[in-house]
């Protein structure tokens, strides 16, 4: 890839905005030692903090603080980069970045730091996104798996792929250029056992993808029933707050609420709904509606019973409208008034739990059932070698084992092959970054903080 053509340099803040102990400015490009040079007096030598006034154009200290330069190219962008820590104030730090742009610098686009640094090679586009990840990673486990992918990971992941696939594909190619050989170079070549293998290793990175994928999106679980058959009382339970209001009186909830937990280091975006009955009520059945749209943008529907009663009419009736995508695991709650003890069976296929949500009966194992659905497994030594992935990435992947398959049927053809070789290789370069749109690189640094 070829250097970033920027002639200009650019500055902002890259700490959170507010009042904090230190602030950073951060500035980068060709300029940057003259911005240093008007700012602080003299450009800091290469590397070395250095303790310095901040100085305003009339040679007045705006602040006193930390200087680093790095030269070009061993900084985070690739270019001369000058970082200011100075005192975390909200006006300080805007009069410092007001300084810098006076001195020659421009304020920065969102993500243009980390663009430059793709666009210098400095990393790729995978460990681009899993900067921005990393920031804004909701637990220790996705953090984790950020860092993962930042440090290449998954990028070596797929680079490995993608030179066994390139490989093969120059093998096909090759004995194309020479038809006139009676030779059967498919078999010869053991095509297609490699093929076989490498969407062995295809579908192996995938399941890690989809994971580091759940770790970054959550889990959505949305809680469903009748009225009063404990909705509220098990959101309760899995949050550990009394979010929801709890009343023997049915219809109580009628907006959905949603709360936040975690599940072995997994985010779960939990959704209580308005209980799903016939009601005249014209409040109720506006609740009742949020209720189905939760229901059709979840990934996974607690199904809650009354333990006494078991499955009705009702219900079956209600089962019908659920989505075909969404996990469904049926609750029977309210065991304690039976003086049962908590349980789980599976029943034609699907997971039927008795669970007590007043006390916390048979929560564990409902913990346990919803991470095996979200296809969530996890070592003795915790969530290790899960890599941080993007819903694009999935997508690509499902590409290039879509042409994976199809090459393995097109045997007898090898042009046809050799050709869906070609697109499943633009398809994985795709997620390092090699034949990428412009518009997708801007779609993707868009979403970073203006300083990253």
């Amino acid at each position: 890839m070829q250097l970033a053509n920027n002639l200009d340099t650019i500055a902002a803040i890259a700490t959170p905005s507010g009042a904090g102990g230190i602030g950073v400015v951060r500035i980068s490009g060709p300029n940057a030692s003259d911005v240093a040079k008007h700012l602080l007096g003299a450009c800091p030598e290469n590397r070395l903090a250095s303790y310095l006034p901040f100085l305003d154009n009339n040679g007045q200290v705006i602040d006193r603080g930390i200087a680093l330069f790095f030269n070009s190219p061993h900084s985070y962008t690739g270019e001369d980069v000058l970082e200011l820590q100075g005192h975390g104030g909200i006006a300080v730090m805007q009069l410092l970045l007001a300084r810098c742009i006076e001195c020659g610098a421009r304020l920065a686009k969102p993500g243009e730091f980390t663009e430059r640094a793709y666009l210098n090679d400095k990393i790729d586009l995978a460990q681009a996104e899993a900067v921005a990840d990393l920031i804004n990673a909701s637990t220790s486990e996705a953090a984790k798996s950020a860092m993962l992918s930042l440090s290449g990971y998954f990028s070596n992941k797929i680079n490995d792929l993608l030179k066994e696939l390139i490989d093969l594909r120059m093998y096909i190619e090759a004995c194309l250029d020479f038809p006139e050989e009676e030779i059967d170079f498919i078999t010869t070549g053991k095509v297609k056992e490699k093929l076989l293998s490498l969407k062995l290793r295809m579908d192996e990175v995938t399941s890690s993808a989809k994971q580091g994928h759940l770790l970054r999106e959550g889990l959505t679980v949305v809680l469903v029933g009748q009225p009063n058959v404990g909705k509220s009382s098990l959101l309760n339970q899995l949050s550990g707050n009394d979010q929801a209001i709890v009343t023997s009186i049915p219809g109580t909830t009628r907006d959905p609420i949603k709360s936040e937990i975690q599940i072995e280091g997994i985010p779960i975006h939990v959704i209580d709904t308005a209980g799903l009955r016939d009601t005249s009520d014209e409040i109720e059945k506006m609740g009742i509606e949020k209720t189905w749209i939760s229901i059709e943008k979840a990934n996974i529907a607690l199904f809650l019973v009354d333990a006494g009663k078991g499955i009705t009419d009702y219900e079956k009736i209600i089962l019908n409208r659920i989505p075909k995508d969404v996990f469904k695991i049926w609750v029977h709650n309210k065991i304690d008034l039976l003086s049962k003890k908590a349980s789980s069976e599976m029943v034609d296929g699907e997971h039927h739990l008795f669970i007590s949500a007043k006390n916390g009966e048979g929560l564990a194992q409902l913990k346990t059932i919803l991470l095996k659905m979200a296809g969530v497994e996890f070592s003795k030594d915790g969530n290790q070698g899960i890599f941080m992935a993007r819903q694009r990435h999935l997508d690509a992947l499902d590409i290039v084992s879509k042409h994976l398959n199809e090459s393995v049927h097109q045997l007898q053809s090898p042009e046809l092959v050799a050709e869906e070789l070609r697109q499943a290789q633009t398809s994985l370069a795709s997620i390092t970054g090699e034949f990428t749109p412009d518009d997708l690189l801007g779609e993707i640094f868009s979403r970073f903080c203006i300083g990253k």
